[in-house]
């Protein structure tokens, strides 16, 4: 099986193209020229439709969602569900999914760290039709620890023999730590550690890995051995972020440094190997800091996409840090960004639960639309048609260009104005109504949207 990259070398424009194409409103030829450069992934690992056709939830197999990311391509939004050892259901991690699917969100990554691994992972792939991915080292971890009680005791054999199970079971992409290695090590210690400390789970247990073996990171030392395995399964290798920040005073050190641009070395090593390839992003960054931070990622990496997590750009916002992370999500999509993480509102303070979720991709959904207005102005119609029904107070037509109708719907309902064509925030003293008194003869848009009805 060939790989959407090797498809799009070979000047084939795949069904996966052709789809990302008519969703983005291209040409299929431009799509394919962007696949080919690496610029544009495609996370549709096929062997997800097999476990979904499987399903005992639906009465018909869901149709994996093509999902484009790259270059010229609308932001797209990444949820993140799992378990913990504090707490840990299959049934409530399938309905964080569902929620999540539900809300809007493009892709979903099965981060659990406790329970029956496998039958989780099965499960999730099945209840969603979105791309799936996760982080290997999470499972070899935990899996390790309970067989040696000591994590440290990971096998390379066993990991590389568990990412291809993961891949049997349908994962579209794989967050795989590969650009740690010692030098990057080495680069901590140097600089004192941190005032964050680590942030990352799989990064941080492969760090002790190495700490306590004295060996190479295999995931960096055989790294061939990694591309050739997503190849295998045509699933889009994101090169982890283990060494990001989990402080913004941290943000931009030696260490991340060095593993920001192994990472964007490999990433072209891959591309030229045949395997898509994403590069991931921090973390905590400060907001003058993103822009720089995007540039550098395109700049080294030869424009791969970019996948970051928030950002977030302060470090005192718990309990609303899903507002934190859309302020550095909307800039992080002005400047470049492809796909972005979500954060909710329960991160650095506990797991997220359903609510969580569906406020996190909510949240993340309108940073990313910010985003995606500054950083594509011809893109912008949708917000003029919006802007012109609320002037209009024709409340049936605006619900059709927002994002959440359904929320917008409930608000107005349950506190309905007296007078049907104003809302209750202003009631009789209403801009909008006295606006069109004063100019209705002077109107020169609505020719616009009689055409665009």
């Amino acid at each position: 099986m060939k790989t959407q990259i090797e498809l799009a070398r070979d000047g084939i424009i795949s069904e996966q193209m052709n789809q990302v194409a008519l969703d983005e409103g291209y040409a299929p030829e431009t799509i394919r020229s962007l696949v080919a450069k690496g610029e544009i992934v495609i996370p549709n690992n096929p062997f997800a439709q097999r476990l979904r056709t499987k399903s005992v939830q639906t009465q018909s197999a869901q149709i994996q969602k093509v999902v484009g990311i790259g270059t010229g391509l609308r932001t797209k939004v990444n949820a993140s569900i799992g378990t913990s050892s504090d707490i840990c259901s299959i049934d409530a991690e399938v309905k964080k999914a569902i929620a999540a699917q539900e809300e809007g969100a493009d892709t979903l990554m099965e981060l659990s760290a406790d329970g029956d691994l496998d039958a989780i992972r099965r499960e999730v792939i099945k209840a969603v039709n979105l791309p799936v991915g996760n982080v290997p080292l999470y499972q070899a971890f935990k899996e390790t620890g309970r067989k040696y009680h000591n994590p440290a005791k990971l096998d390379p054999e066993f990991l590389f023999d568990l990412i291809e199970r993961q891949l049997e079971d349908g994962l579209s992409f794989m967050a795989i730590h590969c650009g740690i290695n010692q030098y990057t090590i080495e680069r901590l210690r140097k600089q004192g550690f941190r005032y964050g400390g680590l942030a990352s789970k799989g990064g941080t247990f492969m760090v002790a890995w190495m700490d306590a073996t004295g060996k190479e990171n295999p995931l960096y030392e055989q790294f061939d051995r990694v591309c050739n395995l997503m190849k295998k399964y045509d699933a889009v290798l994101s090169l982890g972020n283990g060494i990001r920040a989990g402080a913004i005073h941290d943000s931009h050190d030696r260490a991340q440094m060095a593993e920001m641009i192994i990472n964007c070395e490999l990433a072209e090593i891959g591309r030229e190997m045949g395997c898509q390839m994403m590069v991931e992003g921090p973390g905590h960054v400060p907001m003058d800091e993103i822009q720089g931070n995007i540039m550098l990622e395109k700049r080294m990496s030869g424009n791969a996409p970019y996948y970051v997590l928030g950002p977030l750009p302060a470090d005192t916002g718990a309990g609303y840090d899903h507002i934190t992370s859309a302020i550095g999500a909307a800039t992080s999509s002005w400047h470049g960004a492809d796909l972005v993480c979500y954060i909710t509102p329960a991160e650095h303070l506990a797991l997220p639960n359903e609510q969580d979720v569906r406020e996190g991709v909510r949240a993340t959904r309108l940073a990313v639309r910010i985003g995606d207005i500054a950083k594509y102005p011809h893109k912008r119609e949708n917000e003029k048609l919006a802007s012109m029904a609320r002037r209009d107070m024709r409340w049936d037509d605006l619900e059709k260009y927002l994002l959440f109708p359904e929320i917008a719907k409930q608000m107005r309902s349950g506190r309905s104005p007296q007078e049907e064509k104003t809302c209750t925030m202003c009631g009789d003293f209403c801009a909008m109504k006295k606006g069109m008194e004063v100019f209705k003869n002077d109107i020169k848009y609505d020719k616009i949207y009689k055409e665009q009805l």
